[in-house]
């Protein structure tokens, strides 16, 4: 009888087995990998939202970066693991050689793994579609710290989801969640053109926080340590929520 791998080969298979699962499932191609690029694309280029200062694109493009990971975090991570839960295949990967560690160190790496893709794949739609170029004052280290603070934000609040309600009641919840964001995240369009109540919501929403810390890297000038500490406040009460709450079976 062979040996059974170590815990970190074991995590690299299954991270590398929730990329193939995910890139099957042809619901999480399409929120993960086609409607950001098209809500890009369409609000770039129709100039319906107003308040819009400069090159749409400018706007935009952080703001659906802020989406993919959205998409990829809590719809795409909460969803699948939610009905993972539900039919017992996390039960038995729990009485398996690899760790619970392993478990979340391989979903948590399949999920930046789908947002480096994703963010590849908004940056070249436009550059090639809609003219765009990084400015001068771009920061790599700052769009490194959003994306991974996000990430943790949006994966910890899918999990907390997927850990503690029915997959059907976390479907309906993600797939509302994600409008929410998409609609009063600061995504698409500008936190202060919305009604004071709403404005005063988006402000400490993650969505808003994550776009704006996006903007911030991507040269808009503006300091992003309040957004980045907005998210590392929702990824510590996310992640840690999930840890206590998290129901296996």
């Amino acid at each position: 009888m062979s040996r059974p791998a170590s815990p970190v080969r074991a995590t690299v298979a299954l991270a590398a087995l929730e990329m193939r699962l995910t890139a099957r499932r042809g619901e999480n191609v399409l929120v993960t990998l086609v409607i950001p690029p098209a809500v890009l694309v369409f609000f770039a280029t129709v100039g319906i939202v107003p308040g819009i200062a400069g090159r749409p694109v400018d706007f935009f493009l952080p703001g659906t970066l802020a989406l993919a990971v959205i998409a990829s975090g809590l719809v795409s991570l909460g969803i699948a693991t939610a009905y993972e839960r539900g039919y017992g295949v996390l039960k038995r990967l729990g009485g398996s050689p690899l760790p619970r560690w392993g478990l979340v160190a391989a979903k948590l790496a399949a999920v930046l793994a789908l947002e480096l893709l994703q963010m590849a794949l908004l940056l070249v739609v436009a550059m090639t579609v809609l003219g765009w170029r990084a400015p001068t004052g771009t920061s790599i280290p700052i769009f490194a710290a959003a994306l991974l603070s996000g990430t943790l934000a949006f994966a910890g609040l899918g999990l907390l989801l997927a850990g503690t309600l029915r997959a059907e009641a976390t479907l309906a919840l993600a797939n509302g969640l994600f409008l929410l964001f998409l609609m009063v995240g600061g995504v698409v369009l500008p936190v202060d053109r919305l009604p004071a109540p709403l404005d005063a919501l988006a402000a400490v929403l993650p969505a808003a926080a994550l776009a704006d810390a996006f903007r911030s890297a991507l040269g808009s000038g503006q300091n992003p340590a309040g957004s980045l500490l907005v998210l590392g406040v929702w990824g510590a009460a996310t992640a840690g929520l999930a840890i206590r709450t998290f129901r296996w079976e």
